[in-house]
């Protein structure tokens, strides 16, 4: 089962919290990769990119990946998400030691949206069924209160707020 809904059909639970935050990456993603940008535009989007992942990493592992990883059914995929999460943050330190003039800034930029596509289809396709196995409705409702409130607090002290 895939979770993109309609948003005015979601309730609130960590799923639907975190495909809202999926819906802004993929768009991000999709500004970033238009080759007709303006270094300008690069630079705009690619702080505004960063910082949602980088956001989202953090809240996503403490508020879903952390709680499952007691779980023998989902030990492996929490693993594998947070792995992708380390993955993700190394691309884009190489991205940022890359100038917005040079062709190989893009070639990096495409190089991770393709590795955020594939660890979002992971997710909505394979990992929220299996959670939805183990979390309670009740515990979905609250990881989701804890994750979004973990996004809008590191947000606003991006990106000091972020762990080394």
């Amino acid at each position: 089962m895939v979770f993109a809904l309609d948003l005015a059909k979601r309730t609130m639970n960590i799923y639907n919290k975190i495909i809202e935050d999926h819906d802004k990456q993929r768009d991000l993603c999709k500004k970033i990769t238009n080759t007709s940008l303006s270094t300008d535009q690069k630079e705009m989007i690619w702080k505004e990119l960063k910082k949602e992942l980088e956001v989202h990493a953090v809240a996503e592992e403490r508020y879903f990946y952390s709680p499952l990883i007691d779980s023998d059914k989902m030990q492996e995929d929490a693993r594998h998400g947070m792995a992708e999460h380390h993955e993700m943050d190394e691309l884009i330190a190489d991205i940022d030691n890359i100038s917005f003039s040079d062709n190989m800034w893009m070639e990096k930029v495409k190089e991770l949206t393709e590795k955020i596509e594939h660890h979002l289809k992971d997710e909505e396709e394979e990992f929220f069924d299996k959670a939805k196995d183990i979390y309670t409705d009740k515990e979905e409702e609250s990881l989701a209160k804890g994750y979004e409130t973990t996004m809008k607090e590191y947000k606003k002290e991006w990106p000091e707020s972020i762990p080394s």
